[in-house]
């Protein structure tokens, strides 16, 4: 193998060098599954319980804070966008 070859140990040096990534990501990460599957869930039973769609449209936020998601901008747009 030359100097230049990819190799596992060439690799972790080379991310080693990366500095961290900002903690908001992470955080985001690791929350990103749950919320999918939170909205999932909301998205679902909107589809087959009318009542429960008008509900959850009349007051999004406040179902999206009973489900435990603080209801951000990002948040509020995709949902709607899912309900449409």
């Amino acid at each position: 193998m030359n100097e230049h070859s990819w190799n596992e140990e060439r690799l972790a040096a080379l991310l080693g060098l990366l500095k961290p990534v900002p903690r908001g990501w992470v955080e985001a990460a690791v929350q990103l599954p749950r919320l999918i599957s939170i909205l999932d869930s909301l998205v679902s039973r909107a589809e087959v319980d009318a009542e429960f769609r008008a509900a959850l449209v009349a007051d999004l936020e406040s179902a999206l804070r009973a489900e435990g998601v603080e209801p951000t901008p990002r948040i509020l747009e995709e949902i709607r966008d899912r309900l449409r």
